[in-house]
C-alpha cells in the first residue's frame, strides 16, 4: 500500500527545478527581507547622555588643574591695580600655569601664587568653614574651578628678589635696590599719588631655595616685609610655588595677559647716601684738623729757620 504524500512534498524535493517550484508573492518576499535586516540601534537620549558628559568634564577639569593649569579669585587688593581684587568689585580670575616651574626657576617680575609658609599663616585668620557637607562640597568645587575665593593660605604676589640676592628700601628717590641698584618698577600701584613713598627696611640677603615678594599696591600689601616679622622670615620657598600667573580670564572686560616685566633689567646702581648731616661730618673733621696741622707747621717753619741762622 502506497504512503501518503505530503502537500509540501513537491517543494521540499531538492531535485525539482527552480522552474517547477511555486513562486512567492510580493509581500511575502519583502516579509523575508525584513526578517532578515538587522534592526538599527536604539540612540540614547540626549537627557540621558547629559549626566555622563558632565561627568567626563568635571574629571578632565580636575585632572588639568592639578596638573596643568588652575584658575585662581583674586580675594584682595594687594595687587592692584595689575590684579582687581579691591572691596565692592569683581575679583579677576586668574589663570595659574603650573607646569613653568617644573623646568625653570621663578626670576624677578614673575607674578605667582604661592601657598604661605608657616611663618605667614601663623598671623592669618582662619576661615570659619560651614559644618555643612553639601555647602563644603560646593564651595571646594567652586574654588577648584576659580569661582569661589580660594584657600587663605594661598597668596599672589610679585617676586622681587631671589635666592642669594640681597633687597632693601630704599635709594634717596624711594625704590627698592636689589644688590646696590635701584629697581625700575613701572607696575607700582600708588592709593595716594600724591604719597610716594615706600616703607623702608633694612637690607635682607634672600636664602638659597627662596623669593622675596611683594605686592604691586606696594603701600597695602603684607608681603615679605612684614610676614613673619620681617626679614628672613618673610622669604617663599620656592617649593611653596603653586605656579605662574599668565592670563586673566574673567571677567571679561579684563581679559589680557599678565605682565611679568622684569624690574631688575633696567636697574640703575646706586650710592647709598648717608643723611645730610652725617654727609657733613667728614668737611667739619677736615676743617677741625687743617687749624692744629696748619699751627704745628708754622712752629715747625720758625724752629727751622732758627737752627739755621744759630748756625750761621
Amino acid at each position: 500500500m502506497a504512503e501518503p504524500v505530503s502537500q509540501n512534498a513537491p517543494e521540499d524535493d531538492p531535485d525539482r527545478s527552480e522552474q517547477d517550484r511555486p513562486r512567492r508573492s510580493r509581500s511575502e518576499e519583502r516579509g523575508g527581507s525584513h526578517r532578515r535586516r538587522a534592526k538599527p540601534a536604539k540612540k540614547r537620549s540626549f537627557w540621558k547622555e547629559l549626566p555622563i558628559l558632565l561627568v567626563i568634564a568635571l574629571v578632565l577639569t580636575i585632572l588639568i588643574q592639578t596638573f596643568l593649569a588652575k584658575v585662581f579669585m583674586i580675594p584682595s587688593g594687594s595687587m592692584e591695580a595689575t590684579l582687581h581684587g579691591c572691596p565692592g568689585c569683581t575679583g579677576d580670575r586668574i589663570l595659574v600655569d603650573r607646569v613653568t616651574y617644573d623646568f625653570t626657576e621663578p626670576t624677578s617680575g614673575d607674578v605667582i601664587v604661592f601657598k604661605g609658609p608657616q611663618a605667614w599663616i601663623n598671623n592669618e585668620i582662619a576661615p570659619q568653614e560651614s559644618s555643612n557637607i553639601v555647602v563644603q562640597g560646593l564651595r571646594g568645587l567652586g574654588s577648584l574651578v576659580g569661582f569661589a575665593p580660594p584657600d587663605e593660605r594661598d597668596f599672589v604676589k610679585r617676586v622681587i628678589a631671589v635666592g642669594g640676592q640681597t633687597v632693601q628700601c630704599c635709594d634717596p628717590q624711594g625704590r627698592v635696590i636689589v644688590d646696590g641698584k635701584a629697581l625700575d618698577e613701572p607696575y607700582i600701584h600708588w592709593e595716594d599719588p600724591s604719597v610716594q613713598e615706600q616703607r623702608s627696611f633694612t637690607p635682607v640677603k634672600v636664602p638659597a631655595g627662596m623669593v622675596w615678594v611683594m605686592g604691586d599696591n606696594r603701600n597695602n600689601s603684607d608681603d615679605s616685609r612684614f610676614q613673619g616679622g620681617g626679614g628672613v622670615n618673610g622669604a617663599v620657598p620656592v617649593d611653596n610655588i603653586i605656579g605662574k600667573a599668565r592670563i586673566i580670564v574673567l571677567p571679561p572686560g579684563r581679559w589680557g595677559g599678565i605682565t611679568d616685566h622684569n624690574p631688575q633689567t633696567s636697574a640703575q646702581p646706586v650710592a647709598l647716601g648717608a643723611p645730610a648731616w652725617q654727609s657733613g661730618i667728614p668737611l667739619g673733621a677736615g676743617f677741625a684738623a687743617a687749624w692744629p696741622a696748619l699751627f704745628l707747621g708754622r712752629k715747625l717753619k720758625s724752629g727751622l729757620r732758627r737752627a739755621a741762622e744759630r748756625k750761621r
